[in-house]
Order: C-alpha cells, then sequence, then structure tokens
C-alpha cells in the first residue's frame, strides 16, 4: 500500500514558508545547465580547438575573443546562479552587508519582473539549439559538431526551470503578504 505523506508547512525566520523541494533542486539544476556549454568555451580560452578545424580555431585565437567567451561564460554562471535565490533566504532579505540596501525586505515584484522576463528571453534563445545539427558548421569537425551541440543542449532547460521556480517564488510570497505576513 502506497503511503501519503502530508505536506508539512514551515516557515522561514522572514515569515515566508518554505519553497517546494522540486524548486529548491529546480533552481541548483540552472546552474548545472549552464556548466557544459561554459566549460567547453573556457576550453577555447584555453587553447583547445574542442571540435574546430585549424581554419575555424583562428577565429578564436584574438584576446578579444578570448575575453569575449570567458565573460560569457563567467556571466552565464552567474546569471544562472541568481536562480537560487529565489529559494533562499537572500532572495527574500537582502543580506545585511549589503551597502544601503542590507536588510530590507525584497519586494516580490522586484525579483518576480526580472526573473519571467529572463526565463521568456533564455526560452526564445535557446529554443533553436534543438535544430543545431541541421544547420552547416564547415568549421567544425564531424565530431566536435556532434559535441557542441549536445554541450549546448541543457540550455533549452535553463529559460523554463527558470520560469517555474519563478511562479513558485511568486506564489509563495504572494500568499504571505496577502495573509499579512510580510510587511514592508
Amino acid at each position: 500500500m502506497r503511503r501519503m505523506s502530508t505536506p508539512v508547512i514551515t516557515e522561514t525566520a522572514h515569515g515566508t514558508t518554505r519553497p517546494p523541494r522540486w524548486a529548491v533542486w529546480a533552481a541548483h539544476l540552472t546552474t548545472l545547465v549552464v556548466l557544459p556549454s561554459g566549460l567547453w568555451r573556457i576550453a577555447l580560452v584555453l587553447g583547445y580547438p574542442a571540435g574546430y578545424t585549424d581554419e575555424g580555431f583562428t577565429d578564436f585565437e584574438s584576446l578579444g575573443a578570448k575575453v569575449w567567451m570567458l565573460t560569457l561564460s563567467v556571466v552565464c554562471e552567474l546569471l544562472a546562479f541568481l536562480t537560487i535565490g529565489l529559494v533562499r533566504p537572500w532572495g527574500e532579505v537582502v543580506p545585511r552587508w549589503i551597502p544601503l540596501i542590507g536588510g530590507r525586505v525584497v519586494r516580490p515584484m522586484a525579483a518576480v519582473v526580472p526573473a519571467a522576463l529572463g526565463a521568456l528571453a533564455l526560452t526564445v534563445l535557446w529554443a533553436d539549439v534543438a535544430r543545431w545539427w541541421t544547420y552547416p558548421h564547415d568549421d567544425m569537425t564531424d565530431t566536435g559538431n556532434l559535441v557542441v551541440g549536445i554541450l549546448y543542449l541543457p540550455l533549452l532547460l535553463w529559460g523554463p526551470l527558470l520560469a517555474a521556480v519563478t511562479v513558485s517564488y511568486y506564489r509563495r510570497r504572494a500568499s504571505t503578504r496577502s495573509c499579512g505576513i510580510d510587511a514592508e
């Protein structure tokens, strides 16, 4: 016989309910779906052709290209990391060590609107990755083309995962505000 578990709703120190376990997992997963493509770009920065032909790799040997790829990898990972704020206390109250605004309650819409717009943008941006193999990549080897497609494929999940965690955050924060718990 299958045993039914009753969900336990507990409050955080700031008076809001804790996020559901699935939302916490989804938030952490966002950092992992960005990682393979970032590591591939870092391999290019370090001088490994990573699937490009000799002629195709020359485009990535300039200092500007290396700075761009490294910056893109770090920024993507940091943006993905922000999703964790939607399931952690620092997404509800600004940490005290931050000058001027530390200790203030985060207005739910100040987190929801950028996160929702980001989820939409990421979903649109990476939707075409699913068709990677239908485009010609003359500057890549056949194996490189396959590997790069596989490394970028997880990015399809970034937008939907962020959207799901954002909806969870909104529901959790909106329900506590309607109860008068989240006084600003």
